[in-house]
């Protein structure tokens, strides 16, 4: 559950409106203790799985070790989700970005507890990451799953769907490759799909609201909400 992920003012004056000012982040910086386990994944695994952010494009097949699809992951929280994905698709690479530490160690723990071999990690702005390792048209996917909603109407800017970002990940996916964005704050939603949808290189695969793929699995704290009667919303969207 990737629940810091936004898109952030490089100025913290609410009321700088020179859009020169302003960029966009994926993440806010956020504490966290790192446990035992996640420390002993790290370095027994760090050097095999953690890829270091450099600004020049990324060779996937020399990264994986093979030529195969590869998707994106954007925030992937303590890798519940994508730990299990990558096991449903042993034939796909997982090319991963999250900055916060405990959340790297975790997915490094469930790498080496379920013995998955196509998951890479870049501890970095996934933005940045985007802007200078991912060459055009080079995913097969990219995953965005329950991004910060920033409830608060003077914090809606900071989300981080928005039309920058859409038309960048756009540019990154090749012809056919999807967007898959899930999210449980209704409005926030509501804004992804208007964003999406007006971004002219992606269309909707469902028109609407997508039925949750049989591969995002439910977490636990999906699970709670679900029980609670909160609403859970999915979209995929496809690079034409």
């Amino acid at each position: 559950m990737a629940r810091h992920l936004q898109s952030k003012p490089v100025s913290d004056d609410e009321n700088d409106k020179t859009p020169h000012r302003r960029t966009i982040r994926s993440f806010v910086k956020r504490g966290g203790r790192v446990t035992t386990g996640q420390a002993r994944a790290r370095e027994q695994l760090g050097s095999q799985f953690i890829i270091g952010y450099e600004p020049r494009v990324l060779d996937l097949a020399q990264a994986f070790g093979r030529d195969a699809p590869t998707v994106l992951e954007i925030g992937f929280g303590m890798g519940e989700a994508t730990a299990h994905i990558a096991g449903l698709m042993p034939g796909t690479n997982f090319l991963c970005c999250e900055v916060h530490t405990p959340g790297v160690g975790a997915l490094l723990k469930r790498i080496g507890e379920q013995q998955l071999s196509n998951i890479r990690i870049v501890q970095h702005d996934a933005v940045e990451v985007l802007d200078h390792m991912v060459a055009p048209a080079s995913l097969a996917g990219v995953h965005v799953f329950f991004p910060d909603p920033w409830h608060k109407k003077r914090h809606h800017k900071r989300r981080l769907i928005q039309p920058p970002l859409a038309a960048k990940i756009a540019s990154r996916l090749q012809p056919g490759g999807y967007l898959h964005c899930a999210t449980d704050w209704e409005e926030y939603a509501q804004q992804m799909r208007e964003v999406l949808g007006a971004e002219p290189a992606l269309e909707n695969t469902a028109g609407g609201y997508a039925p949750r793929p049989e591969y995002r699995p439910l977490t636990k704290f999906e699970n709670r909400g679900l029980k609670l009667g909160h609403g859970v919303w999915d979209l995929v969207f496809r690079k034409r």
